[in-house]
């Protein structure tokens, strides 16, 4: 049977070392990505198939199924962030007045924050309470084996909120959802009854896209951060998860302080690109605490 797989081509504009590659695409901002060798991953962007391989000097190769769709190589640019002044983002931050900063930029130098269909983060994020990254995986590649759509490539699409409020939460439960199910089939229901919520939300500001997200059923602040970061390239969100709690009592000495608390102090510190920077200290306190 003949390769359906594209030759391996260049990713432009991005050549990050693989740390930062390997955070970037398994450091919990996206869950529809797998390792396959040391240094390749397949995955899904948006409802196309890729596979991406890392060489060195820092060259990412991309194959798609074959044909490739015509508008992959803009669709890359958003999905990586190449679009974005990445140089002019990481100076913004203020690594010069905060060593522990400095460390975790010098340790990820290349770390960018994907921008990701904002219904697809919604479903992922929902599916992320009380969970590890590794068991968030499991959940969607159950729920998309069992009601997604098959891609040229071999793997299936998550199903869509349309698609999803008309399954029982029975089945939802049948993918490990547990109570979470109960939070997707109730926002799926309120996404149906409210066309336009989704694009609604990226259209207003920051605080009040968070609020508006918070009346979807399941959905606090940390999840609605999250939601606006990695969906919506909100980088003024801080999500504030028990990684990122840790790394502010730690280094930060931000002792019996709050969620909220702590997520106004890293806008606040951390400034415009303050997402950006809790990129970097999850990546760091989560990969310290393995070795």
């Amino acid at each position: 049977m003949d390769n359906p797989w594209t030759d391996w081509k260049p990713l432009s504009n991005w050549r990050p070392d693989f740390e930062s590659l390997l955070e970037t695409l398994d450091g919990g901002q996206a869950f529809r990505w797998n390792r396959e060798e040391k240094h390749s991953f397949s995955g899904i962007m948006g409802n196309r198939m890729v596979r991406l391989r890392w060489s060195p000097p820092n060259r990412v190769h991309l194959s798609t199924p074959s044909p490739p769709p015509g508008g992959l190589p803009l669709a890359l640019e958003n999905y990586f962030g190449n679009r974005k002044s990445y140089k002019i983002l990481y100076d913004s931050l203020p690594w010069r007045s905060d060593p522990h900063l400095r460390r975790c930029m010098a340790a990820f130098p290349q770390l960018r924050i994907l921008r990701q269909d904002p219904a697809e983060t919604l479903l992922c994020f929902l599916c992320s309470a009380t969970k590890q990254i590794v068991q968030i995986k499991e959940m969607l590649a159950l729920l998309a084996d069992r009601f997604g759509d098959r891609l040229p490539g071999g793997m299936k699409s998550l199903p869509s909120w349309a698609q999803l409020s008309q399954i029982p939460e029975s089945d939802l439960r049948d993918c490990k959802m547990g109570f979470r199910a109960r939070n997707i089939k109730g926002t799926a229901r309120f996404l149906a009854e409210t066309p336009g919520f989704i694009g609604e939300v990226g259209r207003l500001p920051y605080a009040e896209a968070r609020e508006k997200l918070c009346q979807l059923p399941g959905v606090g602040k940390k999840v609605s951060d999250c939601v606006l970061l990695f969906g919506y390239d909100r980088l003024e969100a801080f999500p504030v998860d028990t990684w990122i709690l840790k790394a502010m009592q730690r280094r930060y000495r931000l002792h019996d302080r709050s969620h909220r608390q702590v997520a106004r102090f890293g806008r606040t510190h951390f400034g415009e690109s303050a997402g950006l920077a809790q990129q970097f200290l999850f990546a760091w306190e989560r990969n310290h605490a393995r070795k």
